[in-house]
C-alpha cells in the first residue's frame, strides 16, 4: 500500500506538470457560500481536484473543487475552492492530505473560511469571526495512526495554533472597514445533520461561540505541517439562546454566505496586501 509521504509526492509531482511556475506562499481554502474569492482573483491556472491524484473528490455541490492559483490585488495566492467533510465518508486523514501537498509545494500560511451556527448571543447572522481557538468533536483525528517524522512531530503543541500577529491584522482591517467582526471558539461536530437544540445548549455551555461541520482537520494538519493559521467564519443563523432558533435550509446558509461573502472578500484582499 503506497504510504503518505508518497501519496505527497505523487500528487506534488503532477501539479507542477501542470503549473510550472513559482507557487505562492499563502493559499486561502473556501467553504460554502464563499466562492466570491475567486472572482477577485486574477487566475493563471485551474486544475480540477477530480485530475490530480490521491485529492479526493468533493460531493458537495456548493463547492467548486478546484485548486486555483493566481494573484489577488496583486499577490499571489493559492485557492482550494472547495472542502471536504467527514461526513462524506472520508477518513480525515484522507481529506487533509490536500493540506500538507501545499506544504511541499512550498505554502507557509493558509486562510480558512467557513459558515457555521452562531452560538455566542452578541452574534448576528452575516457577522465574520475571526477564529481564536477551536473544540474539536469529529470522532476521527488526522494524526491517528503512525507518525511520519517528515511531515511534523508526533504530539503538535495547539496552544498557539491561530496565528496572533494574523488574528490582529485582520481585526485592525475589519475595524478600518466598519466590517461586523468578533473573535471566537469554534466548536466542529460530524454532520450532516444540524444540530439539535439540546446541541445547541451544549456548545454553548462547553465555550463554543461557532458551531460547524469543517475546518478543525484542517488546521490541526496545517499545525503539524508547521503553517501559520487564520480562520475567518462567517455566521450563517442564530442558534442561541434557543428562542431566537429556526429551521434552517442548506440553500438559505449559501445565502447568507454569498451575501456576507462580499465583506469576507474585502477583509481577506486587504490582509493579503499589508500582511
Amino acid at each position: 500500500m503506497i504510504d503518505l509521504y508518497d501519496k505527497i509526492v505523487e500528487s506534488v509531482s503532477f501539479i507542477r506538470e501542470q503549473y510550472s511556475g513559482e507557487f505562492p506562499e499563502i493559499a486561502i481554502m473556501t467553504g460554502t457560500g464563499l466562492g466570491g474569492i475567486v472572482d477577485a482573483m486574477e487566475i493563471e491556472k485551474t486544475i480540477p481536484y477530480s485530475s490530480i491524484p490521491n485529492f479526493p473528490k468533493s460531493t458537495v455541490t456548493s463547492h467548486k473543487g478546484e485548486l486555483i492559483v493566481g494573484k489577488i490585488e496583486g499577490v499571489k495566492a493559492i485557492i482550494l475552492a472547495g472542502r471536504w467533510h467527514y461526513y462524506e465518508g472520508y477518513s480525515t486523514k484522507e481529506f487533509t492530505l490536500p493540506i500538507r501537498i501545499l506544504k511541499f509545494l512550498g505554502l507557509k500560511e493558509i486562510i480558512f473560511t467557513n459558515v457555521s451556527g452562531g452560538i455566542n448571543p452578541s452574534y448576528k447572522a452575516g457577522d465574520i469571526v475571526i477564529l481564536k481557538d477551536h473544540i474539536n468533536l469529529i470522532p476521527d483525528h488526522p494524526l491517528r495512526g503512525p507518525n511520519d517524522d517528515r511531515l511534523g512531530d508526533r504530539f503538535p503543541d495547539m496552544m498557539h495554533t491561530y496565528n496572533q500577529e494574523a488574528r490582529t491584522k485582520l481585526l485592525e482591517i475589519a475595524n478600518r472597514f466598519s466590517l461586523p467582526i468578533h473573535e471566537g471558539v469554534y466548536l466542529a461536530l460530524q454532520g450532516p445533520s444540524l444540530e439539535t437544540p439540546s446541541e445547541y445548549a451544549f456548545v454553548y455551555k462547553v465555550g463554543g461561540d461557532l458551531v460547524g461541520m469543517s475546518t478543525v482537520p484542517e488546521v490541526i494538519v496545517a499545525k503539524h505541517s508547521g503553517l501559520k493559521i487564520s480562520a475567518l467564519s462567517i455566521v450563517s443563523n442564530e442558534c442561541y439562546p434557543l428562542d431566537r432558533l429556526t429551521e434552517t435550509t442548506v440553500e438559505e446558509v449559501v445565502a447568507i454566505g454569498n451575501k456576507a461573502g462580499v465583506k469576507l472578500t474585502q477583509l481577506i484582499k486587504s490582509y493579503l496586501v499589508e500582511r
